[in-house]
């Protein structure tokens, strides 16, 4: 229920950019949904029946090659698109600014775009295509996406002009930018390695205080070859400041290393607040054994 309600809002957000944003100020975009775009700008063919209409056409072609689950989602996605863009592309007005358009259009579109990504579904075009070329061929996805979306924008340099076209790049740009964003930051993390007499306390109070589980890595320091723990802690994005006080209020000389984390599955990284919790600390195995650090 969760991820059709985040289809539902992540596809009003993609129908109002291209109504509003994309359509009136001469927008184009990769993809299907560019393809609608320029024939509207061309022919003022509705881009809500050509999103529609095409994504059928390759619904036939790829039905046969993908799971039922991607096609159901990707087809809600593209009906709920269409239907809101034929509902509100007569309301667009022009801003006055094609690179304002341009640029806001990216934006709306980058956050559209994640909400429905986060909700484990498409936009369908280019890459369900890309898909069934890479189950029949061995084809890259990634590749054969990106040079479709590039033929679709460099096409426009005949209907809208090299200006616009020119602004649809920003636009595009602006939006892998506000998805990439969006997508790492919906629950981003920092991974913690820190060397310190204190490592025990430290651990304490970041289970206490911050609810993160917490891991031993075993090394030794090069030059003194003295053994000592690594601690290794992953704690969630708005905690960091809190950790950093932690951490200078027990150890102000401690060694720390902080990495950004893309992803985190699997494992307890995570503890509820109990009354009394318990430090959850782990010894690594023979490979972490050998890690050297000074």
């Amino acid at each position: 229920m969760k991820n059709i309600l985040l289809i539902f809002l992540g596809s009003i957000v993609i129908a109002v950019s291209i109504s509003f944003l994309g359509m009136p100020n001469g927008i184009a975009d990769g993809g299907l949904i560019g393809i609608a775009l320029l024939l509207y700008h061309a022919f003022s063919f509705s881009p809500a029946v050509v999103n529609f209409i095409g994504f059928i056409i390759i619904l036939l072609v790829s039905y046969k090659h993908l799971s039922k689950s991607v096609l159901m989602k990707s087809s809600l996605t593209v009906v709920l698109v269409s239907f809101f863009t034929f509902l509100t592309e007569s309301f667009g007005e022009p801003v006055g600014d094609g690179l304002v358009g341009g640029i806001f259009y990216g934006f709306f579109m980058g956050i559209g775009f994640a909400i429905i990504l986060y909700a484990g579904s498409s936009i369908g075009g280019g890459s369900t295509i890309a898909l069934v070329l890479k189950k029949k061929f061995g084809w890259n996805v990634v590749l054969v996406t990106f040079i479709s979306d590039v033929v679709v924008v460099l096409a426009g340099v005949m209907i809208i002009g090299v200006l616009n076209t020119l602004y649809t790049i920003i636009g595009l740009f602006v939006g892998k930018l506000t998805t990439d964003y969006i997508i790492g930051g919906v629950d981003s993390k920092k991974a913690f390695n820190i060397i310190s007499p204190k490592n025990e306390e430290i651990a304490q109070r970041v289970t206490e205080e911050l609810s993160s589980s917490a891991t031993y890595i075993k090394g030794s320091g090069v030059y003194t070859n003295n053994e000592h723990h690594i601690l290794y802690i992953i704690v969630k994005n708005y905690t960091v400041v809190k950790f950093r006080k932690i951490i200078s209020e027990v150890d102000s000389d401690a060694f720390v290393v902080v990495n950004n984390v893309k992803d985190v599955s699997g494992g307890t990284f995570f503890v509820n607040k109990e009354p009394e919790p318990q430090l959850q600390v782990e010894e690594s195995q023979e490979e972490n054994q050998e890690n050297k650090t000074e």
